[in-house]
């Protein structure tokens, strides 16, 4: 069912414009090894899962490469940033396009190049593809990745001897294109430049860039920046309904880095990224989901299209905002059910607590089925079945605890977990849909988390066993903080609020999500798994992964506002890019597909999905023409639950005549039949 085909698509080349300034000489701070992660943690940040902490459970896992890693464009020291914006700069035999919204940038034979993508869309596709309007070639023989943290990174650019030529840092929310020189250099330009009074400026396609740069280190045609170690150049694209004057004054040097931090504050989910600027003075933008907190800030500086919506840029170094908090949730409400709907929930439980099918032996479908098994538990404990819930305790126990083996890959060919060097973080046997290459790590671990979390919140004695290998995955997830074995927070973008799916990202249209709410089901089950193991600075960080990627589910997949773009046909968007936004799926055309992705597995904390009745009715209009005997019908007809009322009413009526072959391998129809119930 997962993903991750070889699609690539040719980069669309639509000029676009250029713009230079003046700079005078600029020093940034040369960010390279494992230290330059730190920044992304902040100043009195919790660190989670130290080194301290993690060599010993790394140490008792066997040490293996499941797949061979693939070529890596990276400094020695750094741990491989798979899943990231900026991954398919690293990994592969040739760097792809990135895009650090507003912009596009690409690395190239001599140098790097950049641009302001140009929006368009169809029916099914809203896309803003590579667009290198701007080229600079310093003459570089290769490059590698020096620095990175949650939103930025620094490629540095090499002569033939392997000598650093100069540096370039691109950020998320940025639209500076920053390159300091580690060596005397040249920066030949694929378009002149002119200066009259302020920034220089270059016209591609429409699109004017700005460059800023050291007095005297624009040459006289405009086609070459000279600068001597140590100084630094800057282009941007010009906002729309701004000068390049104005925005420049709010420059004062490249950009270093960007620090991430998050709090909670009662109701509220908050993100606050610190963009950090040699000089103190910088610019960002904010995308739709971000206005919230653009209160008092200095944002007049205009507006750029993206395929997320209308980013507005501001003045100054810190952009926070806030999604509605999500409290993490491992069992349904069941208290205002009736006294005969219970009976039949009851009844059906027997049923399905008596099947004793073996659980898959895949990281995926195995976590599902322990997941399937934890709700199961659940409801049996809501409705006072104990013998049944002892049972299906039992059983859960059993499976987690195979799994839970810290040594058994050197021994099993499945149902355990290797560490791999190479990339740094945990794999399991058998892997699938990629997770092998670091696919969907938190799709598949989010399923094994609930279930642990569920089963140590009604086993508190599991704990202590399941602690070392539960705390890997939860590791390999969420560590923040400096760490030699895996990166800070691996697949979740806090500029974006959401996470990426592709390990290495061999795409030209950047990296993708597709099931945003097996992300949600990943924060949730990483908070279960926190509290029911007294990980309270780790449960901190769960809640605000789940609440961040909530809304972003909600606000760019279900419930997309795609009023911008003319031409986009439908309700859901199902596959977010860097560079395109698409209704589709990897694995099926289907309409039902398409928003049941969106859905599956429909935990407890799936009331994040909850919108208007209309809303929901518009997209199940669009996802069930034939009705509910499709793929994720189960999940379908959950959804319809939310609409409350008549809704709710109908999902109850249908779900008697649902098929088995429409209920998921997550799901079972006694927990079918309890969400509807639990929906009023």
């Amino acid at each position: 069912m997962r993903r991750r085909g070889a699609r690539l698509l040719v980069p669309v080349l639509v000029t676009s414009v250029l713009v230079a300034g003046v700079l005078t000489a600029c020093q940034a701070s040369s960010r390279s090894g494992v230290g330059a992660q730190a920044a992304s943690t902040g100043a009195g940040a919790p660190h989670i899962f130290p080194d301290a902490q993690v060599a010993p459970l790394v140490g008792a896992l066997p040490q293996r490469s499941v797949a061979a890693p693939p070529p890596m464009r990276l400094a020695h020291g750094l741990v491989p940033p798979t899943n990231r914006w900026f991954s398919g700069l690293v990994f592969g035999s040739a760097p792809q396009p990135v895009f650090p919204l507003p912009l596009s940038f690409g690395l190239t034979a001599g140098g790097f190049a950049f641009g302001l993508p140009a929006v368009t869309a169809t029916a099914k596709t809203i896309a803003g593809g590579y667009e290198p309007a701007v080229s600079l070639d310093a003459s570089s023989a290769s490059s590698e990745v020096t620095a990175y943290d949650d939103v930025s990174v620094t490629v540095t650019l090499r002569s033939q001897s392997g000598a650093p030529i100069g540096h370039v840092t691109i950020a998320e929310g940025s639209p500076l294109v920053s390159f300091t020189a580690d060596a005397d250099a040249t920066l030949a330009s694929s378009v002149g430049f002119l200066s009259a009074d302020g920034p220089a400026v270059a016209r591609v396609g429409g699109t004017d860039y700005a460059l800023i740069a050291p007095a005297g280190a624009l040459t006289r045609t405009g086609r070459s920046v000279d600068l001597t170690k140590g100084q630094a150049a800057v282009w941007f694209p010009v906002p729309r309904g701004q000068s390049a004057a104005h925005v420049a004054a709010e420059v004062s040097g490249p950009l270093e880095g960007v620090r991430t931090g998050y709090a909670g504050a009662g109701a509220s989910a908050i993100t606050t990224l610190t963009y950090r600027a040699a000089g103190g003075s910088t610019l960002f933008g904010a995308l739709p989901a971000q206005k919230s907190g653009l209160a008092g800030t200095a944002c007049s500086l205009g507006t750029y299209a993206t395929i997320y919506g209308t980013m507005t840029v501001c003045a100054g170094d810190a952009l926070t905002w806030s999604v509605p908090a999500v409290t993490p949730a491992g069992a349904l409400d069941l208290s205002a059910v009736d006294g005969p709907t219970k009976e039949a929930i009851v009844r059906q439980l027997r049923t399905d607590a008596a099947s004793a099918d073996p659980l898959p032996s895949d990281t995926y479908f195995g976590g599902k089925g322990m997941y399937r098994l934890a709700n199961l538990l659940t409801i049996a404990r809501r409705l006072g079945q104990n013998t049944v819930a002892d049972g299906l305790r039992a059983r859960l126990a059993t499976a987690l605890d195979e799994w839970a083996q810290p040594g058994r890959c050197a021994s099993a060919p499945a149902r355990c977990f290797v560490y791999d060097p190479n990339v740094r973080g945990v794999v399991g046997l058998t892997a699938s849909f990629g997770s092998d290459q670091f696919n969907d790590h938190h799709f598949h671990y989010g399923y094994f988390l609930y279930a642990a979390g569920v089963l140590a919140e009604d086993d508190p004695s599991s704990v202590k066993r399941l602690a070392p290998v539960m705390n890997l995955l939860a590791a390999d997830l969420a560590t923040s903080g400096p760490s030699r074995y895996f990166p800070e927070r691996r697949t979740f973008d806090p500029y974006t609020g959401h996470s990426w799916a592709s390990g290495y990202s061999p795409f030209a249209d950047g990296n993708n999500q597709e099931s945003s709410s097996e992300a949600v089901n990943a924060w949730n089950g990483l908070a279960l798994w926190a509290t029911a193991s007294s990980q309270q600075s780790l449960a901190r960080e769960a809640t605000w992964m789940l609440s961040a990627e909530a809304a972003s589910a909600r606000g760019l997949w279900t419930n997309a506002d795609v009023s911008d773009f003319a031409g986009f046909s439908h309700s859901v968007v199902s596959l977010n890019w860097g560079g395109k936004r698409d209704y589709a799926t990897w694995f099926s055309a289907d309409p039902n597909a398409i928003l049941g992705i969106q859905l599956i597995p429909m935990g407890p904390v799936a009331g994040y999905l909850t919108s208007s009745a209309s809303r929901i009715g518009k997209n199940l209009a669009e996802a069930t023409p034939s009705g509910y005997d499709v793929q994720f019908g189960d999940y379908l007809l959950m959804y319809r639950a939310l609409q409350g009322g008549e809704g709710a009413a109908a999902a109850r009526a249908a779900v008697a005549g649902l098929p088995d072959s429409a209920i998921d391998d997550a799901d079972s129809r006694t927990y079918l039949l309890a969400w509807v119930a639990a929906r009023h």
